[in-house]
């Protein structure tokens, strides 16, 4: 009897190591098969930070494919977390707090060969003495990250000493989204002679949200203020906040007030911006990468009903809208607007897919396009843009479609050349 129930446990473990084995070498051809196609989109290739993994330290446990919010960016094969998708990994760093081992951190890694990511130092100075770089300019998206490097810009400038009786100030903050911020609230709070500004309004980005866009922060402590303890804020709650905290701490900025460029002499800067000469010593660029919008070049585009950000989907109801682009913004804003009574949505993309989206917003871009919510065509170019209607040039031919408003969601063109006219220089020079 002993006997027979050893022998069957011994053939029950066989058959579950054999399905086990076959479940792992299902999961290894769906990873590898992912990987191919995310190098074949450029998908592999990272726009900021992303996860690094050290094979010799994982146990293969999938935590941090589990804590990761974003599917598709980790996956697992031979007994290995892999990185399948860089480009969709926006640095939450859930997949490092959740790894058991320390396998994981999340970075920029080896940034010696990319063209768009300025030289900086640990204390964030650029090639250019002087001149720092704070937030997503520098490759780190999330607003934490942009809260500290504010502030890390800010002391390391401190830390250089009293300024000379030159009558310059002590610096000049480019920006009021949440580096700038951070950094105006720590000049502030060091008391020091600085100046903020920024060609748009204070919040950056974030203020061009989409009305009521949840914003991630994850617990973050600002100077004079203390800490913001949420991981998530409404976009509308967290510009309240922004704004209560500037009016109480009389944080100086200047909003519509564009920096032109900087030239060094003498230990200053004679700061160019469109509201005339600023003479400071440092200057902390907090500008962001996304710029200014990109535009298509198509015929029709100056005309007024073609936009470049939705702030609020419900102003439109009963109207034939094209949605121009597949990022978050675009989806976001197709999505936000065919739940308006009455709008006829198109959405059109250049690429044949989507590629870097946040899971949540695939998932419902998907789901409004089989229940006919949304209309997408992949592989389309806006061809002309009429007073009431949009030619599309589609993979089988010509559209011509009847609407009321156009928006553009192309990227932004990022502020490199004003950049490299200052003379920062960038980990690889382009040929």
């Amino acid at each position: 009897m002993l006997y027979a129930v050893v022998g069957l446990l011994a053939l029950l473990l066989s058959l579950l190591a054999g399905w086990q084995r076959r479940l792992d070498s299902r999961e290894r051809a769906r990873v590898l098969a992912e990987l191919t196609e995310a190098k074949a989109r450029g998908a592999d290739r990272p726009v900021g930070q992303y996860p690094h993994i050290d094979p010799l330290l994982c146990l293969g446990c999938a935590s941090c494919i589990r804590a990761c919010p974003e599917d598709g960016v980790l996956g697992l094969a031979n007994g290995v977390a892999h990185v399948i998708q860089k480009a969709k990994c926006i640095g939450h760093a859930r997949c490092a707090e959740a790894c058991p081992v320390g396998a994981l951190t999340v970075g920029l890694g080896d940034v010696s060969s990319r063209t768009d990511l300025p030289r900086l130092t640990d204390d964030l100075e650029t090639t250019v003495p002087g001149v720092y770089i704070a937030g997503e300019l520098g490759g780190l998206a999330l607003i934490r990250h942009a809260v500290a490097q504010g502030v890390q810009a800010v002391e390391s400038i401190a830390s250089r000493g009293p300024a000379s009786s030159n009558g310059a100030a002590d610096l000049l903050i480019v920006g009021a989204g949440p580096a700038g911020l951070a950094a105006s609230l720590k000049a502030t709070e060091l008391g020091l002679a600085y100046a903020t500004i920024d060609q748009d309004d204070i919040g950056g980005t974030v203020r061009k949200y989409p009305r009521r866009k949840l914003v991630m922060t994850q617990p973050v402590d600002l100077p004079l203020h203390g800490r913001l303890r949420k991981s998530e804020y409404r976009k509308e709650h967290l510009i309240d906040l922004w704004d209560g905290i500037i009016r109480r701490h009389d944080v100086r900025v200047r909003t519509g007030v564009k920096f032109l460029g900087a030239t060094y002499r003498d230990g200053v800067f004679d700061a160019e911006t469109s509201d005339g000469p600023f003479r400071t010593r440092h200057v902390v660029l907090a500008l962001g990468r996304r710029g200014t919008p990109r535009r298509l070049g198509v015929a029709g585009e100056e005309q007024e009903h073609v936009l470049y950000q939705l702030v609020d989907a419900a102003d439109y109801t009963g109207q034939r809208v094209l949605v121009v682009g597949g990022g978050d913004s675009a989806i976001e804003a197709a999505t936000g607007l065919a739940d308006q009574a009455g709008n006829e949505v198109t959405l059109a993309y250049r690429k044949d897919g989507f590629f870097r989206l946040k899971s949540r917003n695939e998932q419902r871009i998907r789901e409004y396009a089989e229940q006919g919510r949304v209309r997408v065509f992949f592989s389309t170019h806006v061809a002309r843009i009429g007073a009431g209607d949009v030619v599309l040039s589609c993979a089988d031919g010509d559209r011509q479609l009847r609407n009321d408003f156009v928006f553009i969601f192309a990227g932004g063109e990022p502020p490199f050349p004003l950049l490299k006219s200052v003379g920062i220089r960038f980990w690889k020079e382009d040929a």
